[in-house]
C-alpha cells in the first residue's frame, strides 16, 4: 500500500519535471519555433482555443513564421491573441489571408526577459511537485490506522527525499537553460 502511493507520487512527479522539461523547450533564442505559438490562447468564438489547432505554423526562415488560419475570420482574434501576449515581444504582421511573426534581434534585455520567463516556469514545476507530495503526505496520512504509525513516517522520510530529488532536478534543468539563454 505504501509503495503504491510512493510509485503513484514519483510517475505523477515524472509528468511535473517532463512538463518543465516542455516548457524551457519553448523558450527559445534568436529562432522563430513554432512551439512558442502553438500553446498561444485565442479567443474564438468566445473560447479560448490554442493557436495550434486554429492555424498551420511554417518557418520560413530562421526568425520568421508564418500563421495561416484555417478559419480566414479568426484572423483577427489570432493577430489579437498574439500581440497580448506580451511575453513573445513580436508584433505580428497582417497580409489578409496570413500573419507574419518576424522575432527580433535578441538583446541583452530580452535574453533577460528569457530568463525571467524560464524562472517562473521553474518555479511552477517546483509548485506542481510540492502539491504532488502534499497529495502524498495526506495518502500516507490516510494508511496510518493499517499499517502503524511507524510505517507511515518511514514513508514520509522517503517521500521528502523524493521530493528533494525532483526539485534538484528543477534546479539543474533551470541552470542548464539559464546557461543557453545567457550565451551569446
Amino acid at each position: 500500500m505504501i509503495s503504491d502511493v510512493l510509485d503513484e507520487t514519483k510517475d505523477k512527479m515524472e509528468k511535473a519535471i517532463e512538463h518543465a522539461h516542455e516548457e524551457f523547450g519553448n523558450i527559445r533564442t534568436g529562432r522563430a519555433n513554432p512551439a512558442l505559438f502553438t500553446k498561444l490562447l485565442v479567443d474564438y468564438y468566445g473560447t479560448p482555443t490554442p493557436l495550434g489547432q486554429l492555424a498551420s505554423l511554417q518557418q520560413p526562415e530562421a526568425r520568421m513564421l508564418v500563421i495561416t488560419p484555417y478559419d480566414k475570420a479568426a484572423l483577427k482574434d489570432i493577430e489579437k491573441a498574439i500581440v497580448a501576449a506580451q511575453h513573445l515581444g513580436v508584433n505580428p504582421s497582417n497580409e489578409g489571408q496570413l500573419i507574419r511573426v518576424v522575432m527580433p534581434e535578441l538583446t541583452k534585455e530580452r535574453r533577460q526577459e528569457y530568463v525571467k520567463i524560464a524562472r517562473d516556469k521553474a518555479e511552477e514545476a517546483r509548485v506542481a511537485v510540492r502539491n504532488i507530495r502534499r497529495k502524498g503526505m495526506t495518502d500516507l496520512s490516510a494508511l496510518e490506522s493499517e499499517v502503524g504509525e511507524d510505517e507511515v513516517g518511514r514513508a514520509e522520510k522517503e517521500l521528502d527525499k523524493i521530493t528533494k530529488g525532483y526539485i534538484d532536478r528543477v534546479d539543474e534543468a533551470f541552470k542548464n537553460k539559464e546557461a543557453d539563454l545567457l550565451e551569446v
